[in-house]
């Protein structure tokens, strides 16, 4: 497969990864939008946000759990972040794996 995450996951391609659970793996974005810009990424290769569905409810549990613990480690969680998916080419979505980005350390514009 020519996904740049699964190669990332597998070890292939290096990444300051941040945290990693059972289920996911979250590193820092080498285009940070913000002081702190972080994705965290399903190991499972899943392309659209609905495929979660498919996953048992421990490791959509362990997904919230890790964005929360991320935000505390990042020291936003007070000040505040985003947590933005973009599922397909009219979002942005640049990598067709499923991520979650956590975006913070300072004041974010409004969208929409």
């Amino acid at each position: 497969m020519d996904c740049i995450f699964c190669k990332i996951i597998a070890g292939e391609i290096p990444a300051q990864i941040v945290r990693e659970t059972e289920h996911y793996i979250a590193f820092r974005d080498i285009n940070p939008v913000a002081p702190s810009h972080v994705l965290v990424v399903p190991k499972k290769h899943l392309e659209k946000l609905g495929e979660l569905t498919n996953m048992d409810e421990s490791a959509l549990r362990e997904l919230f759990e890790l964005v929360q613990d991320i935000a505390q480690a990042e020291r936003i969680e007070e000040t505040g972040f985003r947590t933005l998916v973009n599922v397909g080419k009219d979002a942005g979505q640049e990598v067709k794996h499923l991520h979650f980005h956590i975006i913070g350390g300072r004041r974010l514009g409004r969208i929409g």
